[in-house]
């Protein structure tokens, strides 16, 4: 059925769900650093791609599984479909800083939701930038993240770590996660109820 707006030349309605501001708010490092939480935006892409050249290489195979060079994370097309998403299907938060050299702003932490198809399910993935490791953000983004599947009414909560990365264990770990029996020896998959 067409829509009747259609008919009088207005352009349909966007199914693309409007910014959730609800998500946003500052938060305190353990150092005292000011950072914002809040969903990612289009006009991310150029910090998106200065975070990514914060991060070791460790911290990269432990995210990606693999060494993925910092020329493919950063290439204009992936960033521009990682920053550009529709939120009902995916919520993707940020912390943000002003950088105390420069005055700009910097993103120093990303995680992602994405819903996977016709299930109330959604897969995890967390990254902060390597000299804010170990300061709390991994643990109040991922927080945060856990209160988006709830206002999703999401049922659970999956993701896929690496056995060495005993931080991110340790980490989903004291948030409820659960290891999950897979058959894929390389890597973990852990899954939070909700």
């Amino acid at each position: 059925m067409q829509d009747s707006r259609m008919d009088k030349g207005d352009p349909p309605r966007s199914s693309v769900r409007t910014y959730p501001v609800q998500y946003a708010s500052e938060w305190q490092l353990k150092n005292g650093t000011r950072v914002m939480i809040r969903p990612i935006r289009p006009e991310d892409e150029s910090a998106m791609a200065r975070f990514h050249e914060t991060l070791s290489d460790r911290s990269v195979y432990l995210r990606f599984f693999h060494m993925e060079k910092l020329s493919s994370r950063v290439e204009h097309k992936r960033l521009m479909l990682r920053c550009l998403v529709d939120y009902d299907r995916e919520m993707a938060l940020v912390a943000e800083r002003v950088n105390p050299a420069n005055a700009e702003p910097e993103i120093i932490a990303v995680g992602r939701l994405t819903r996977l198809a016709g299930r109330q399910e959604a897969e995890m993935a967390l990254l902060v930038s390597d000299a804010f490791q170990h300061s709390g953000l991994g643990s109040e983004m991922l927080g945060r993240l856990i209160q988006v599947g709830h206002d999703e009414k999401l049922e659970q909560i999956t993701a896929t770590v690496l056995p060495e990365n005993m931080p991110m264990r340790t980490l989903a770990a004291r948030h409820g996660f659960q290891i999950v029996k897979d058959a894929d020896l390389t890597a973990l998959r852990i899954v939070l109820k909700l």
